[in-house]
């Protein structure tokens, strides 16, 4: 799998997936908490898995960040820093910190680069980093606790130098959607009778357009799902209603494509995210740059469109 970034193309050889960000990690404003903590990030296990990915004892290694990503994510947590579900020490504050930290990122570069080094003098079965570099002392700023993961990717460029990109990303208590939101939504569709009849409707007019997954060539009904392509929180009514804005695809397929971690090209070959591992789509049987010879793409170029542009990771 190759990946582009800023014009330079990368190999990606190996993919940490997700490292939860604990409240030691983060600076104080951010804290629940009243310990002081370390600024040390915990990689992993000393491990084969982990040493593959990081290197022997002692490693340093070339990071960075990118702009767009992190404004991603200030977007997507706005809604802890301004309705926090957390009890954070300094919760009447997140607001302005929210409105403060985006305007420092948006100043910045669209690459932030930043080098790592292993804490190796420490003892244990556990593997830890740090840097005294501003784009990692960012990471730490941004970052709100127990909410946070980040995913680290290995890249390689033509020369056979070593890169890790590293992505922050929001899971609100094993949701996707922080509970604001949800209490938003249910407050803005009271009647949740209209809404599941919208969603028959389009499940319907789907499998009649679609009666199986294009990836597994299931058919059975009772074991596919109806997946918006552009989501129903994005779209408009006559969107929402179009069977042309989804596909029919089994769980895992469903799964990977609302998250953003599979997406399709206009000519039906499969796009996948960096930020699972290769093992995981190994053991998922699937793989990038795959030919979905069943893929119905004819009116759906738009959508497919808008989901490579705002959701695929």
């Amino acid at each position: 799998m190759n990946i582009t970034i800023e014009n330079e193309t990368f190999a990606v050889i190996d993919t940490k997936e997700k490292i939860t960000v604990a409240d030691s990690f983060v600076v104080p404003q951010n804290k629940i908490g009243d310990g002081h903590g370390e600024a040390k990030i915990y990689l992993g296990h000393d491990n084969q898995d982990t040493r593959g990915i990081f290197g022997e004892k002692g490693f340093g290694i070339t990071c960075f960040l990118l702009k767009k990503d992190l404004l991603n994510y200030l977007e997507k947590t706005k809604v802890e820093y301004l309705n926090p579900e957390q009890p954070y020490q300094n919760k009447d504050k997140l607001q302005d910190l929210w409105l403060s930290r985006k305007q420092k990122v948006e100043g910045l570069n669209e690459k932030i680069h930043f080098e790592l080094g292993e804490k190796e003098y420490l003892k244990g079965p556990r593997v830890y980093a740090q840097s005294s570099d501003t784009a990692y002392q960012l990471i730490r700023e941004l970052s709100l606790p127990n909410i946070t993961y980040i995913s680290i990717v290995k890249l390689a460029n033509d020369k056979g130098e070593f890169q890790y990109y590293f992505k922050l990303f929001a899971d609100y208590f094993g949701e996707t959607k922080h509970p604001h939101t949800l209490e938003q939504e249910k407050e803005d569709n009271p009647d949740e009778d209209i809404t599941r009849a919208m969603q028959y409707k389009f499940r319907r007019d789907l499998l009649d357009d679609c009666p199986f997954c294009p990836i597994t060539l299931i058919s059975d009904d009772r074991v596919l799902i109806a997946s918006h392509i552009k989501p129903w929180a994005a779209s408009n009514n006559v969107e929402k209603l179009d069977p042309f804005n989804g596909f029919m695809l089994t769980p895992n397929f469903d799964w990977l494509f609302d998250k953003g971690y599979l997406s399709f090209t206009d000519d039906k070959r499969t796009i996948l995210s960096p930020f699972l591992s290769k093992m995981t789509y190994s053991k998922l049987n699937i793989s990038d740059n795959l030919i979905i010879k069943k893929l119905p793409i004819e009116g759906r170029e738009e959508y497919l469109k808008y989901h490579r542009e705002n959701i695929l990771n």
